[in-house]
This record gives C-alpha cells, structure tokens and sequence, in this order.
C-alpha cells in the first residue's frame, strides 16, 4: 500500500485548480475596460479574441496528458505553475486585441495542463475519490469566485493589467512552493508495472468514453456560456438596482462560492449513490432554472442564476468520476486528455459564439438554447451503463479470463 498524497501537495494541487479556472475568466470579467482601452465600442466585439485560450485549453489536454503518464507529473505539474504565470504577465504587457489574443491562446496553451496530470495525480492514492474530486472542484469553483471578485477590485484600484499580473506571479511563487514539497517520481505512470484500477471489458469502455465526453462537451458548453457571461448578464440584469462593477463583481463571487458547495456534496454522493441516477437528475434539473433565468430580471435573476450555477457546477465532479471508477491509473491521464481534447474543443466555440450571440439576440434567447443543451446533456447520459451492468460485463470478463486459465 502506498502512504496517503501529503497534506501540503494535495493543498497546492487544489489551488491549481482554483488557479487554472481564475486564470481562465480574468479576460472574460474584465473585457469590458479592457474594449474600452483598445477602442472597441462594444465588449462582445473583443469577446471572440479570447477564444484562443478555450480553444488551446481543450487541443493542449491530449499532449498534456500523454506526457503526464509518459514523462511524470509531478514534472508537467511544474510547467503548469511556471508556464501559465509568465503567459499572465505576458497578457498584461499587450497592446492590441491581436496581441491579446496570441497571448491568452499561449496562457490556455498552459491551462490545458492540470486537467489531464493534477487530478489523476491527486487521486492516484486517494480511498475515497469521489470526496477527493468533490473537494478539488470545490477549490476550482473557487478560482472561478475569485476572478469574479478578486478582477473587479483589481480592474477598478489598478486597471485591468494588473489583473493578470498579480495572479501571475502568485502562480509562480506556487511553482516554487511545489518544487520542494512535491516528491520526485521514481518512474512515470505509464511505466509502472502493477495494474491500478478495476479493468473494464473494452466495449463498454468504449461506450462509457463516449457517453463521458459527449455529455462533457455539451455540459463544457453550458458551463462556458455561463461562467463568461454571468458577469454582463448581472450588469444588463441588474442595471438600476446595482450598477457598481465591484459590487456586482461581489454579488457573482457569492453565486460561485455558493454553487462551489455542491461539488463537495456531489462528491461525497457519488460514493455513495449510483452515479447514472445522480448525474441524469442533475442535468434534468438545470432546464426549468434556465427557463427561468431566460425572463427574470433583478434579484429573480439572481435567485435564479444561483440555482443554475450550483446545478452547473454540481455536474462538474462526474466525468472525473467515471475515469477514476473505470479507467487504471497509468493511462489516466491519457483518457482524460483524449475527453478533453474533444469536449473542451467542442465547448470552446462558447467563448467564441458568445458575444455575437448575445449581440444578435440577447441574453433571453441564449437561456432558451442553453435549457436546450441541458436537455441534451440529459439524453446522453441516459446512455450511460448502469452499476448493475457494469458489474455483471466485469464479471463475465473475469471469469472468461478464469476459464482461459
């Protein structure tokens, strides 16, 4: 048995996680000041130059997660810390939207990497990963609060730049901080000798992949959609009744830390309950709140913009569930580089979509689709295998395996 992931790295590898989503929305929280200096008249005009970073954060996911379990992660985990810092302060030193634009694809070219190599490494030696899962997206969620909160203080003490540059340089000093408390891999995953991880028949891995990444990528899509627009649908939403961008930077920081929960309490459920049932009733939930959403205004915004946040974010822990629960460990972070690649690729037009859509036809028209993508998230996974037939395809599998012997 090996002993327990040391308290000190599995804290540094949950505030990558919170880093790497922080990092992720600094553009999206402040483009409207950032149009404002390069001279666009209208936010959702910049929107589409950030796409490159969403782009580069589903593409970079398959060579990140190859050289996780071929090279080691505890060494990609290094290159996240540093590389994704001086990409921050590289996006702080633009001039122009192209500029910005080639830098923030080199920042999501970085941010493609903890995904594939810091959750397997997290759970790797983890005794009951869906807690541990449900914990590690607590801390991302996080990350997302703290770009609502800690982009709009920055943005309106010290401009927009400096929102890149002060997450940059604690992301470097954490590097630092991992170097020494991090042990040196004996050998990568991928060359370990002994098996780590209950094998499932190929068929049904096959279909558990596909189902995981295609309700990853329709999910990924509302996901994307709402964490780059909660911050100028408040603004439009909210108008007369908050209008101050650090209030409403506040009152988004409060969605997100309050969504943040139900990943610890989906987590702790999915050791517990069948996943199928719990993620197909997840997903269903989220239409009637978009519904919602899509004519509210003010505090029923609000009210109804925590309701869809925490069933957004509570749907986060299961396609890391599902890669712990069936896939061995020392091809991990391959799998989930392979899911990545095609949901996030996938999910990643959002940014690109969402200020012509919101342009074209209003934050309404956009809750209406996304109700629509809840409904199909909610179809796939009803694809999913159930436990029963799991378990029955695994014991044919043994003992086939048995008779063989």
């Amino acid at each position: 048995m090996h002993p327990p992931t040391p308290r000190p790295l599995t804290l540094l590898l949950n505030v990558a996680h919170a880093l790497d989503h922080l990092f992720l929305l600094i553009f999206a929280t402040a483009v409207a000041a950032i149009a404002l200096e390069f001279g666009f008249t209208r936010w959702e005009d910049l929107m589409p130059y950030g796409v490159g970073a969403f782009v580069m954060f589903g593409l970079g996911s398959l060579p990140a997660g190859r050289l996780g379990d071929l090279w080691g992660r505890r060494r990609m985990m290094l290159v996240f810390f540093f590389g994704i810092g001086m990409a921050s302060l590289l996006v702080a030193l633009t001039q122009d939207a192209w500029q910005m634009a080639v830098a923030l694809t080199l920042l999501g070219t970085f941010s493609a990497i903890y995904h594939p190599v810091g959750i397997p490494m997290l759970v790797q030696r983890a005794k009951n990963p869906g807690a541990t899962i449900g914990v590690n997206g607590l801390a991302g969620n996080l990350g997302i609060a703290a770009a609502a909160l800690v982009t709009g203080f920055l943005v309106q003490w010290q401009g927009w730049r400096a929102a890149f540059v002060v997450p940059g340089l604690v992301s470097i000093a954490c590097g630092l901080v991992f170097m020494r408390v991090a042990p040196r891999e004996t050998e990568p995953p991928a060359a370990r000798a002994r098996k780590a991880g209950a094998d499932l028949p190929a068929p049904l891995l096959a279909r558990v992949f596909a189902v995981m990444t295609a309700a990853a990528a329709s999910g990924g899509l509302l996901f994307n959609m709402t964490t780059n627009g909660n911050v100028q649908l408040l603004t439009e939403r909210m108008r007369g009744i908050v209008e101050d961008p650090a209030t409403l930077g506040m009152l988004l920081a409060a969605v997100y830390a309050v969504s943040s929960v139900a990943q610890v309490v989906v987590g702790r459920l999915i050791d517990r309950v069948p996943l199928k049932r719990l993620y197909l009733t997840i997903a269903l939930a989220q239409v009637p709140l978009l519904l919602l959403a899509a004519q509210a205004q003010g505090w029923w915004l609000y009210a109804a913009l925590i309701g869809v946040m925490v069933l957004v974010f509570g749907a986060i822990p299961f396609t890391d569930a599902m890669i712990v629960r069936y896939v061995d460990d020392r091809m991990r972070s391959r799998v989930a580089g392979m899911r990545l690649t095609v949901s996030i690729g996938i999910s990643s037009m959002a940014v690109w979509l969402l200020g012509p859509a919101v342009k074209a036809a209003g934050f309404g028209t956009l809750m209406l689709a996304l109700a629509g993508v809840a409904l199909l998230t909610s179809a796939i996974v009803s694809w999913l295998p159930g436990d029963a037939a799991v378990a029955r395809a695994r014991a044919a599998a043994a003992g086939a395996t048995a008779g063989a012997d």
